[in-house]
């Protein structure tokens, strides 16, 4: 595995939330379920398997992916929800549960331990949302370097908050899934894959043919 600072060495730690923050990979998954099964069961299902195979990536995306390519190869009914409609109905079913899912162990502690260094949440999921919740949820203030999501992905947000300063290296990257580890890489920050929530199936033989650290879980890199 390829070898990374001491997370009090960064100046700037990023988080991914789904996987990582919270255990809300699954209220995902079955929020994307739900909201295309008036496609029909196999379209819905085409669309989880999508959603799961890329991780990370947002939901404006992944809907529009859904839309455009699964609904003529899978879709029972060629008419339904549109995009907005598709959008409002995963919302409705996200909402409650990253309200009420399990926020990862050690976090707090974690942000204890980490106090001149600057927290950022990087997301896929909807920047308006993730600032509601994190709030609701009493742990915004915790990312003093702010919390951003869709419709942004996360490449252009690396890309500009480097370019601001508001990511300053040496940082480091902590995701769950392939795509956070490739945006991690194009952006020059360190990355640590956390397996404990993470989707990716693979995601043993992935970490060892690509030398990636990993480990458990945020409360394990506390030290």
């Amino acid at each position: 595995m390829s070898q990374v600072l001491s997370v009090t060495d960064y100046t700037t730690l990023v988080f991914d939330c789904d996987g990582v923050v919270l255990d809300s990979n699954k209220v995902k998954t079955e929020a994307f379920y739900q909201a295309t099964l008036p496609y029909g069961e196999a379209a819905a299902q085409a669309m989880v398997e999508y959603h799961v195979a890329n991780g990370g990536v947002s939901r404006y995306k992944k809907f529009a992916h859904f839309l455009e390519q699964i609904i003529p190869a899978h879709a029972d009914l060629q008419h339904g929800p549109d995009m907005e409609a598709l959008l409002q109905a995963y919302a409705g079913h996200v909402r409650e549960g990253l309200l009420s899912c399990e926020m990862a162990p050690g976090l707090k502690a974690l942000r204890r331990q980490t106090p001149g260094v600057r927290w950022l949440i990087v997301s896929g999921g909807d920047q308006a949302e993730l600032r509601d919740v994190f709030t609701q949820r009493g742990i915004a203030e915790w990312f003093d370097g702010g919390i951003f999501g869709s419709p942004h992905t996360k490449d252009e947000i690396l890309a500009r908050e480097l370019a601001s300063g508001n990511i300053q290296l040496p940082s480091l990257f902590l995701g769950d899934s392939k795509y956070d580890h490739q945006a991690a890489s194009s952006a020059g920050l360190d990355f640590i894959f956390l397996s404990r929530w993470s989707e990716v199936p693979d995601w043993k033989s992935w970490v060892e043919v690509l030398g990636i650290s990993c480990a458990f879980e945020v409360g394990s890199l506390v030290r």
